[in-house]
């Protein structure tokens, strides 16, 4: 087994699907005010959970610290049963270049690369042959129907279509798990329900888990299953930790078209 990846998982859910990712009793502060206090979340193998709550309650350090992007102050993060949180920077590193995706607000291109180009990056960075990685990329593009922007620079495209471009990048190593936060916070709205109504399609195609943080119900209503935060803490009760509620999903975003 490859030493960068996690091992094989070793939980299940009460339902019986995988338990894929899961934090213990987070805590995490900036200074003398703390951000996280205890937060402890399930997350079943192909499920999408929206985090939700008011800005400034912790959701988005809750999404940095599940990516292995920060460090708790204290808890774990667990990962098919393997803990992550005290992985090295640079394992942590691998890990979200191969196993998770990550999404944010603002799409995060480098401006000085093609559509193309940036979507191939992850494939690029873990050594993949340049023509392997781009014919992948533009494939990805395709599927999010921005394949005629390969060749532009972010700066020639739309708000939308970079952030489609920044989807197919982080979903172009076809992740186990795919963190986005705000993904269409800097949309219109009809840019913002494109970009979403591909997300859902793909990650239902490839069974990814998607941790989902938004301010909007609206887009909370695409998830299988919704927490609500306050404070750095939970406002919901035990039974919000594991296990999908179904049939939240508007019609339409079930499979790939």
């Amino acid at each position: 087994m490859d030493a960068e990846r996690p091992g094989p998982r070793d939980r299940t859910a009460p339902g019986g699907a995988p338990v894929i990712l899961e934090t213990h009793a987070l805590t995490k502060s900036y200074g003398p005010d703390p951000a996280l206090r205890g937060v402890s979340v399930g997350m079943e193998e192909g499920e999408i959970l929206a985090v939700t709550g008011p800005s400034g309650c912790g959701k988005s350090t809750l999404l940095h610290l599940m990516a292995g992007i920060m460090r708790p102050d204290s808890g774990e993060v667990r990962y098919r049963g393997q803990r992550i949180d005290d992985w090295s920077e640079t394992r942590r590193s691998v890990l979200r270049r191969t196993e998770f995706g990550v999404l944010f607000q603002f799409g995060q291109l480098v401006a000085e690369l093609s559509a193309g180009e940036n979507a191939a990056l992850p494939l690029l960075l873990g050594g993949a042959r340049r023509h392997e990685a781009m014919t992948k990329a533009h494939d990805w593009l395709e599927r999010l129907g921005v394949a005629e922007v390969a060749g532009q620079l972010p700066g020639e495209m739309s708000g939308g279509q970079q952030q489609r471009v920044a989807l197919a990048r982080a979903l172009v190593t076809e992740p186990a798990v795919l963190v986005a936060d705000e993904p269409t916070g800097a949309l219109d709205t009809l840019a913002g329900e494109v970009v979403l109504r591909h997300m859902i399609r793909a990650a239902r195609h490839q069974r990814t888990t998607v941790v989902l943080v938004t301010h909007d119900a609206t887009v909370a209503a695409y998830a299988d299953r919704e927490i609500r935060m306050r404070d750095g803490a939970l406002d919901a009760d035990g039974s919000a930790l594991l296990g999908p509620a179904p049939g939240r999903l508007p019609a339409g975003t079930e499979m790939p078209r």
